[in-house]
């Protein structure tokens, strides 16, 4: 290993050596021209740099969209590989018999059978003590105010029945004021009554006899109770109507109100007795209004008089409400027990019977008999499978659309994760459509891609599903895409591990839920509510958050194997608590601090161009760990000591130190287990720039001595060039970090203008041209970085010199 070591570092001299003395021809070893559509492009201002073609932004490659679809059809279309030819729906190309005696079960047709009398079972009801109880309450409340209002207005009859009869006297205390007073008119004269109504006919000849058999002290006495007892009966009824203290109308008032009071106790008797009787009998929910009220009439008439029952009747159906619930379990049970009673459906022939004739359309028993021979004909469905290819590449197509419009590069190991994933669907739902995984799908596509990719890809996968399996129900799919949707929209979002255990509950809840709704708006039963669907919608909801958990506890092991990150990931690797970032303060602690500016100029402009910002925080934060392998060979790191490459004194060397930076951090990231989007920005933040302070020393050596030119190549970064817009951010933020440190008491303008010169370097140097930033958004980038420079730049008030001596008195020694 020594020996290897030192060949290793000879053969370095001996490059060094070589690179000193030897010529390089200009045409022979040129840096890479700048284009003149790049020099149009800064004079004019107008084009924009678009990506081009590279290794993260290449178009998808032809064999691997063949292989996903090839793979794909082969799973989703499993069911075609062993198809019927003579299935149900096909017409029979000839007349077959039964080759033997036989008998079949018909699964299928059974399975039919012991759902519908599962489901249409009569739920099982049980009294709601608690609810009778209340409804007891409310009429007896009722009654109470009832009894209030007869207080309030009197006791009745309110004279004697020798000198009004009942009926008078009812009429008397309600009737309006003027009919009264006529009354009272037509009884003190001697001529007789002319009006019409029989009512007041009676009361006028019951006064006028009671006024000729008694002195007149004692009729105006009477007078005077009748008008005491019309004034109470007015007050009283009215405050009674105005503030709602009876939610009966006037006619049920009065009824109650003209009652005798051994007849009003009576009566309230005989109201508890018939309440409780129909309590007894139960109220189901959902009981159409006219059969509760022919019940209370029919309840009413056995025991209350034909007088008072309208108003009884109405106080009844104000009171009484359900007090039948569905007993869940023992409906459950009972469902249960029906569907097991189902006799399977059994098909029997006998040799020779003809079980379908040519040109009949065959019917599931005919199939059944038909599969049970094996006269099926079963054998692979090429039209199956050829429409499962077509719906297959129509959904790849679209996907593919989906993923150049979000602009999101796609690997072969992300195609390859993202088949994986959509297979999952099918192979599950082959168990039970219950099972589908579109949740823990929209979950992990969602945090390792983008939101917008999950949500598409569970669409579709749902849809495939359906289209596979064949017997996935409406409330199966629509349950699991409601979850994967939830899942997709937001795990794609969320920061911490916290946030997305909380999703799984949600996922839970609306997988659940999707479920309970579909199956209530699809089931035409109103028991089936709490018999049957309730217990499906919990299992629906912990399967979601099981799929949640599962989807979580993969997660990591997926961005190991697949090289992904998450957000929640980068989160992690931004802690500065992180080894490698804890050895970069400590070894290097100029570049951490220079590698801090640079995170917050390059988030803040990432953030504005709506670009990845957790991304490009974690990949600033380890652009520069490559620095470690010698700190001091950089100047942030030398505290104002003396220049190691003044010690050099050789450009080539120093050279090979800066460039260091690079090979050595991909090294030691790939050693700490970074993931590659990590890692680009590593050597993509310096792309192929020219180090051109050591570039012109050495030319300039070599003018001295003589020498032939100077290759640029020898002094440029090994590259790549930015390929994406988040490193491209960073190499811009790296670029002018130095330049804005140096500017103490600038203004804004100048370092706007400094910082315009630093981008238009990059731009001619065409190190831009791969990452997407568009050149009108330079300025914008620009603009962010004063502001932030500004900030951090802030002015302080300096202290006068007096109060610092007035604060240190002493001398320190």
């Amino acid at each position: 290993m020594k020996t290897f070591r030192s060949l290793t570092k000879q053969f370095e001299e001996w490059r060094r050596k070589d690179r000193e003395s030897h010529s390089f021809s200009a045409s022979e070893k040129a840096p890479v021209p700048i284009t003149a559509r790049a020099g149009a492009i800064l004079e004019e201002q107008t084009v924009s740099n678009q990506p081009s073609a590279s290794k993260h932004k290449r178009k998808a490659q032809p064999l691997v969209i063949v292989v996903a679809i090839a793979s794909l059809t082969s799973i989703f279309g499993y069911r075609f590989y062993n198809q019927p030819q003579l299935g149900v729906g096909t017409v029979a190309p000839e007349t077959i018999q039964a080759p033997k005696d036989g008998r079949f079960e018909d699964a299928k047709t059974t399975e039919q059978r012991r759902k519908e009398i599962k489901t249409g079972v009569t739920p099982i009801l049980k009294r709601d003590l608690q609810a009778s109880s209340q409804v007891e309450q409310n009429l007896v409340a009722i009654l109470d105010r009832i009894e209030q209002l007869r207080q309030d207005v009197g006791a009745f009859p309110f004279v004697e029945v020798s000198v009004l009869s009942l009926n008078s006297q009812k009429a008397l205390r309600s009737m309006p004021e003027p009919n009264w007073q006529a009354i009272l008119a037509a009884a003190k004269s001697s001529a007789s009554f002319e009006g019409s109504d029989p009512v007041m006919k009676a009361a006028i000849a019951s006064l006028k006899t009671y006024r000729q058999k008694v002195p007149q002290p004692e009729f105006e006495t009477s007078i005077a109770k009748i008008s005491i007892a019309r004034q109470r009966y007015a007050k009283a009824t009215s405050v009674a109507v105005k503030h709602a203290h009876i939610e009966l109308d006037s006619g049920a008032i009065a009824a109650f109100l003209d009652l005798s009071d051994r007849t009003w106790q009576n009566t309230k008797l005989e109201l508890s007795q018939v309440s409780r009787r129909i309590l007894t009998q139960g109220i189901p929910r959902g009981l159409p209004p006219n059969v509760l009220e022919e019940t209370v009439k029919m309840h009413s008439s056995l025991s209350l008089t034909q007088q008072i029952q309208p108003a009884a009747n109405q106080l009844l159906l104000m009171v009484l409400q359900p007090n039948l619930t569905v007993d869940r379990e023992e409906t459950q049970l009972r469902a249960e027990q029906a569907a097991l009673a189902v006799e399977p459906v059994i098909v029997e022939v006998r040799k020779g019977d003809t079980i379908v004739e040519e040109g009949d359309v065959i019917a599931q028993e005919d199939f059944v008999v038909l599969d049970g021979f094996g006269l099926s004909r079963r054998g692979v469905s090429w039209m199956g499978l050829g429409i499962s290819a077509i719906l297959v590449a129509g959904a790849t197509g679209i996907f593919c659309l989906v993923v150049k419009r979000v602009r999101r590069p796609i690997r072969r190991r992300d195609a390859f994760l993202l088949c994986l994933l959509t297979l999952s669907a099918p192979v599950m739902a082959a168990l039970h459509p219950r099972y589908m995984s579109l949740p823990a799908i929209g979950l992990l596509v969602s945090s390792f891609y983008s939101p917008t990719l999950a949500a598409t890809q569970v669409v579709l996968t749902g849809g495939l599903t359906t289209f596979a399996v064949g017997a996935v129900g409406w409330e199966h799919l629509l349950a699991g895409t409601a979850s994967g949707l939830l899942a997709a929209y937001f795990a794609g979002r969320l920061r911490s591990r916290d946030e997305l255990s909380l999703l799984g509950v949600g996922v839970g809840l609306t997988q659940g839920g999707t479920y309970f709704v579909v199956n209530l708006i699809l089931t035409s039963s109103a028991g089936t509510l709490w018999s049957a669907l309730l217990p499906g919608a919990i299992v629906y909801g912990l399967l979601g958050l099981a799929w949640s958990v599962v989807a979580l506890g993969i997660s990591p092991y997926l961005e190991r194997l697949f090289d992904l990150v998450t957000p929640i990931r980068l989160v992690e690797l931004s802690n500065p608590n992180c080894s490698l970032l804890k050895r970069l303060a400590t070894e290097a602690p100029g570049t951490f601090q220079h590698t801090l500016f640079v995170a917050s100029l390059a988030e803040a402009a990432a953030r504005e161009l709506h670009c990845n910002v957790e991304l490009v925080r974690a990949g600033t934060l380890y652009h520069d760990i490559g620095k470690m392998h010698d700190p001091m060979g950089f100047i942030e790191n030398q505290m104002g000591g003396p220049n190691k490459h003044d010690t050099i004194n050789n450009p080539w060397v120093s050279a090979d130190i800066i460039k260091k930076h690079v090979t050595e951090g991909l090294v030691m990231a790939r050693k700490y287990g970074l993931p590659k989007a990590i890692r680009d920005f590593i050597p993509e933040h310096q792309g192929t720039l020219l180090i051109s302070y050591f570039y012109f020393q050495a030319k300039q050596r070599a003018e001295r001595e003589g020498k032939p030119p100077i290759s640029e190549l020898d002094f440029r970064y090994d590259g790549p060039i930015p390929q994406s817009r988040e490193t491209g951010i960073v190499m811009l933020a790296d670029a002018c970090e130095a330049a804005l440190r140096s500017l103490k008491e600038a203004t804004p303008e100048i370092a706007l203008t400094t910082i315009h010169k630093i981008f238009k370097a990059r731009w001619r140097d065409s190190q831009l041209v791969d990452s997407g930033i568009r050149y009108e958004e330079l300025p914008i980038i620009a603009e962010i970085f004063v502001r932030v420079w500004q900030q951090v730049n802030h002015q302080r008030i300096a202290y006068p010199k007096a109060v610092l001596d007035s604060h240190n008195p002493g001398k320190l020694h």
